[in-house]
């Protein structure tokens, strides 16, 4: 038990440490520009494909409900 609290312990410092050292890059402007474009897609399509999957699934369900 108490070699498994050690590992685990090693572990969570390991990851934390890790963690503070990795530069997460800030996407945050480049999605701004994307939803912002006027192009004539409903703001909830700009996501691309996947909100188009969403989109239709959740028309697909509400048909059938």
């Amino acid at each position: 038990l108490s070699f498994l609290f050690q590992t685990l312990r090693q572990l969570s410092q390991r990851t934390i440490s890790t963690a503070s050292r990795r530069q997460l890059e800030n996407r945050v402007p480049e999605k701004q520009k994307l939803f912002q474009e006027d192009n004539g897609i409903p703001v909830h399509l700009k996501g691309g494909a996947m909100d188009m999957l969403l989109y239709r699934f959740t028309m697909g369900i509400s048909l059938f409900g």
